[in-house]
């Protein structure tokens, strides 16, 4: 490896300059561009003093107007769809030239306009190994820690709570996520990151922060608050009735449909499964159906990816069913 950390590099695809943060293998560092961190293979940059003693002077500047200046190049607009954790692999050469993952390295990805403050805590078997408090805000990453990799094999609970940096009138207090790997899982996303040469994989904690009327964000109180006069039967005494079957074609859920994109219309479909789903669980339903239909079959897969990280989740099918075709699936809960 060329590159050291603190060198400044120069990205070759984009003519932009950063510099070396980290070195994550024998082919990929870790770059800081304007305060984003992201990884990049070793030849896909250079060192820009090259670039800087070749490139041709002019031998007189040349008088411009204001009506010459090029306007700045746009930049892509950032989209927001939700908050993520993001697991970058660190891998070496043993001694067959074959490469092992060391580590994987943990950050915290905001791909919101809002800011939190999270707690988050690492079990390993139930048990406490790692525990963090900070501010995420709008648009950055938060690097969280590093975890070896023969460490994947002690049943890893990755676990967070947000709120608000600033509480806003209507917005839940607080909301929880976690995502426990499963070695059988992880593999299968190594895989598909070798196969579309990905550097890192990300599973998203949750798309929206939810509102205070949600059966979800009426159930979690603050770490420490009033928790001894919580009841949890009586508090679902004042949540919506749970549904047995949950249909989610986009006409079933709003009638203002037609000026949605596909976009915005998959994310009302997914925020009503997890309103629907939530009040499953707080009524300790023990199946729930959910109508996606066919289509694509993009609907599904986001449903059945968000299923595999639920830890109430025993099982999940979608085979043909005599009401629904092969457009449903069913849920079965334990709790």
């Amino acid at each position: 490896m060329k590159y050291q950390v603190g060198d400044r590099v120069l990205l070759l695809h984009s003519n932009e300059e950063g510099e070396v943060v980290d070195i994550i293998n024998t082919k990929m560092v870790l770059v800081d561009v304007g305060g984003v961190h992201f990884p990049v293979y070793a030849d896909q940059i250079d060192f820009p003093y090259f670039r800087r003693f070749t490139e041709k002077k002019s031998p007189q500047k040349e008088k411009r107007y204001v009506d010459d200046v090029r306007k700045e190049k746009e930049t892509r607009p950032r989209v927001a769809d939700g908050v993520w954790i993001s697991f970058l692999p660190v891998s070496s050469a043993d001694e067959f030239g074959d490469e092992v993952i060391e580590e994987l390295k943990i950050h915290l990805v905001n791909r919101t306009e809002t800011a939190y403050r999270f707690s988050y805590t690492l079990r390993y078997f139930g048990r406490p190994e790692f525990e963090l408090k900070n501010d995420l805000f709008p648009f950055q990453d938060f690097y969280l820690h590093d975890i070896p990799f023969e460490n994947l094999n002690d049943s890893p609970v990755f676990e967070f709570e947000f709120s608000l940096l600033q509480p806003q009138k209507g917005k839940a207090e607080n909301t929880q996520a976690s995502l426990k790997l499963k070695p059988k899982q992880l593999f299968a996303r190594f895989e598909e990151m070798k196969m579309k040469g990905d550097a890192s994989f990300s599973h998203r904690l949750f798309a929206r922060y939810p509102d205070r009327e949600t059966g979800l964000g009426e159930l979690i109180l603050p770490v420490g608050a009033r928790s001894n006069a919580f009841n949890t039967a009586r508090a679902r005494e004042h949540l919506e009735p749970p549904r047995s079957v949950v249909d989610l074609h986009i006409d079933k859920i709003t009638s203002d449909w037609e000026h949605l994109s596909n976009r915005e219309i998959l994310s009302l479909q997914l925020k009503t499964f997890e309103k629907y789903y939530d009040l499953a669980v707080a009524h300790l339903q023990p199946s729930l159906v959910v109508i996606h239909g066919l289509g694509t079959g993009r609907l599904r897969e986001e449903i059945h990816e968000l299923l595999k990280h639920r830890r109430e989740v025993k099982s999940f099918v979608n085979q043909y069913h005599p009401l629904y075709g092969y457009g449903a699936t069913e849920i079965y809960l334990e709790y």
